[in-house]
């Protein structure tokens, strides 16, 4: 959507807000021992004492409040009974709607001790983001986006998942334009003030091709190999974009 007035802002600001600590509480619940179903539920606490909803299940029919991938599981995660071991990275994406607006955003936790390889790659999904921030600006074209972000992941020696990348946002999940995570030549929208898109770095210590799993939702490597997720909910303006779902 784009935003043509200040109440629209305040709609979109106050479902950010409600993301974020939907995030914060299941981030300070990540563990050794957790389930991703436990995560789900904690997540879900919070979105319901903020009489907010579960978008991806209002909109899909997902079967969870929110996605919870873990490892080579790249999105759309179900939460489920697997409590999460040593060394595993877990993805947490959230998406709510409250009063009519939408909002999401996702982050990589570590849990335990780390390898250091998927520590620098959760790194780089977070830094990819940042540095794209100096393009996600009216006047630059989408692709302008990816191409600061799969730049900065192939310097970094990982890759894009291709298949996967941000989105237009607002009054559905997924609306125009499409936000890829390289410089496709057809994202060629310019943007403007007032836009609002997600953009989220979805990468992998891999090859970067996905597969459909079994379960009709997961997304994950093709290789197995670890993948990271990073991604916030921003506004358009001539300089640096609104953040919707920061702290």
């Amino acid at each position: 959507m784009s935003i043509t007035d200040p109440q629209e802002l305040a709609g979109l600001r106050a479902a950010g807000a409600i993301v974020r600590r939907m995030l914060d509480a299941m981030r300070a619940a990540v563990r050794v021992g957790v389930t991703t179903a436990e995560l789900d539920d904690i997540g879900a606490k919070v979105m319901r004492e903020h009489g907010a909803q579960s978008a991806p299940q209002l909109v899909y029919k997902f079967p969870g409040v929110n996605c919870i991938s873990v490892n080579d599981e790249a999105v759309h995660g179900i939460p489920s009974l697997r409590a999460l071991v040593d060394g595993d990275v877990v993805k947490l994406d959230v998406t709510i709607e409250k009063d009519g607006f939408m909002a999401d955003a996702a982050e990589s936790v570590p849990v335990g001790a780390v390898a250091e390889p998927v520590q620098r790659l959760i790194a780089c999904a977070e830094r990819a983001f940042k540095k794209s921030m100096l393009v996600a600006r009216a006047g630059f074209r989408v692709s302008e986006i990816g191409r600061v972000v799969e730049r900065e992941v192939r310097r970094s020696g990982f890759s894009v998942i291709r298949d996967l990348g941000g989105h237009g946002i607002g009054r559905t999940i997924h609306e125009e334009p499409r936000v890829p995570n390289y410089p496709d030549p057809d994202a060629r929208q310019i943007l403007t003030e007032g836009l609002v898109i997600t953009v989220e770095p979805i990468i992998a210590a891999g090859s970067g091709r996905s597969v459909l799993s079994s379960d009709g939702w997961t997304v994950r490597t093709a290789d197995r190999k670890p993948s990271a997720h990073y991604e916030h909910t921003l506004v358009i303006t001539k300089g640096e974009p609104i953040l919707l779902t920061a702290a």
